[in-house]
């Protein structure tokens, strides 16, 4: 079942364009404007408890694109369903089905401690204290927010806030999480606790992840999807794993010895040697130009191989690729 469903959505911006060289009373009389499309016709469905990234670069429309999904924005035209319900005309019904939560601005009063923070939420969304109070015990329970929850929120580290962060947005038990760069400025220890908590809560209590991040691992860790847009379009719309065997052209054949190497035979046309020592060889393969099997055929023949690793090309440099193609 889609739990969102996008069609013909567009978003214009309109402004005015002066012509310097006329001067004043020329513009005052002769306004001109300029339209830029930030969301151009585009069109896409999301099944409930998929988990997608929305990605592309700066200025692309991703953030204009969820301003209109969550209701904050009206398009210029198309039609948006969120949970059956049309953003515009039913944002405070939308409010109840959906939860959000934005890497560099805190939905978090500052001065209360953290369970105060969550009995506000839990009391604009119409829940009674009881109801409240069991899901603050599930929330602690589930992000591991014990040891800080009577904390004000100003004296939580990064990583615990952002944490408080997305259990906050879950108090309600929304049907669709929208995340925005929900790991920016986190440590590689935070980050890895934040995406299994994420993958955690989308298996167990089956909410929608919606995702955008400049983060690859964020994508490639919690999304089984990728939607990348551009210039207000979308360019892509396919599983992460077929993305990168669709787009991987470049792969490292990493080789340890039986015994130490001693010669490093030419190599075929689409192979490069990266590096050489006695104890290790890479090489580089050209996919294009020569298939991965052939390629370890070719080493297996010519070195007295040990052990093989193959290493793809990273999904950073696969979809940086895809930006400057586009």
């Amino acid at each position: 079942m889609n739990i969102i469903e996008v069609k013909n959505l567009s978003k214009d911006y309109k402004y005015k364009v002066r012509n310097e060289e006329k001067g004043f009373l020329y513009n005052l009389f002769n306004e001109q404007e300029k339209v830029v499309k930030a969301v151009n016709n585009i069109s896409f469905n999301v099944e409930e408890g998929e988990t997608v990234a929305f990605i592309g670069p700066n200025g692309a429309g991703k953030s204009t694109t969820i301003k209109m999904l969550t209701g904050i924005l009206y398009p210029t035209k198309g039609d948006i369903k969120i949970c059956g319900l049309t953003p515009i005309k039913d944002r405070n019904k939308l409010a109840f089905k959906i939860g959000t939560v934005f890497g560099q601005r805190s939905q978090l009063l500052p001065n209360l401690p953290l369970t105060e923070s969550m009995e506000m939420f839990g009391a604009m969304y119409d829940m009674d204290k009881v109801s409240i109070k069991k899901r603050i015990n599930e929330l602690s329970e589930l992000f591991d927010l014990k040891e800080f929850i009577k904390q004000p929120v100003r004296k939580l580290s990064l990583g615990q806030r952002m944490r408080a962060e997305i259990a906050t947005s879950l108090i309600h038990s929304p049907k669709i999480i929208f995340l925005d760069e929900p790991t920016i400025g986190l440590d590689v220890v935070s980050k890895k606790s934040l995406r299994d908590l994420l993958l955690k809560i989308n298996k167990e209590e089956k909410v929608t992840i919606f995702l955008t991040s400049h983060d690859t691992e964020d994508i490639q860790s919690i999304c089984d999807r990728c939607v990348i847009i551009n210039h207000g379009k979308i360019i892509i719309d396919t599983s992460t794993k077929q993305l990168i065997s669709d787009y991987v052209k470049n792969k490292n054949i990493i080789i340890t010895p039986n015994v130490e190497f001693v010669e490093f035979p030419e190599l075929s046309d689409g192979m490069t040697y990266i590096k050489k020592s006695k104890n290790q060889v890479i090489v580089g393969v050209d996919t294009e130009k020569i298939h991965t099997q052939k390629a370890l055929q070719e080493l297996i023949k010519d070195f007295d191989i040990d052990d093989v690793n193959i290493d793809n090309e990273s999904l950073e440099n696969i979809i940086r690729s895809i930006y400057e193609k586009n």
